[in-house]
């Protein structure tokens, strides 16, 4: 729910799910093996970006390095750090609404990981920079 109105996304392809346990995992592990304080959590896991907008997002994976935002209901304020998995669906979605909302409520960093184009198009929102990768290699 975006804005208090409910977007309808198709399920995930074997292929989003696969991207997203293997980028989940990695993330998992090298947070834990350097001792960090940081949450993964990988969708279905709510976020309710704000108290004051009627915003509920269920990112890909979330990375949340203030344990005070979390409760049995999910992540009540901006992860420090979001990835999504595009698919044909949501391919709007998360190019341009979510990069806003993200943007705007206090994301550090949003991954878009694009299948289709082999990508990654990361922004790093506090510095205002945004870079690309291709699947193995920086690109731009």
């Amino acid at each position: 729910m975006i804005n208090g109105q409910i977007y309808y996304i198709a399920p995930p392809s074997w292929e989003h799910q696969r991207i997203s346990r293997k980028l989940h995992q990695a993330i998992a592990n090298y947070i834990d093996s350097n001792n960090g304080k940081c949450e993964t959590l990988a969708a279905p896991f709510a976020v309710f970006l704000n108290e004051e907008d009627e915003t509920y997002i269920e990112p890909d994976i979330s990375v949340i390095c203030n344990s005070s935002k979390l409760d049995s209901k999910g992540c009540h304020g901006a992860p420090d750090w979001v990835v999504e998995i595009v698919s044909p669906s949501s391919k709007y979605m998360d190019y341009f609404t979510k990069l806003f909302k993200y943007h705007n409520t206090g994301v550090k960093e949003y991954w878009i990981v694009d299948p289709i184009k082999e990508h990654i198009t990361v922004y790093f929102f506090e510095k205002e920079l945004m870079e690309q990768y291709s699947f193995g290699k920086k690109y731009l």
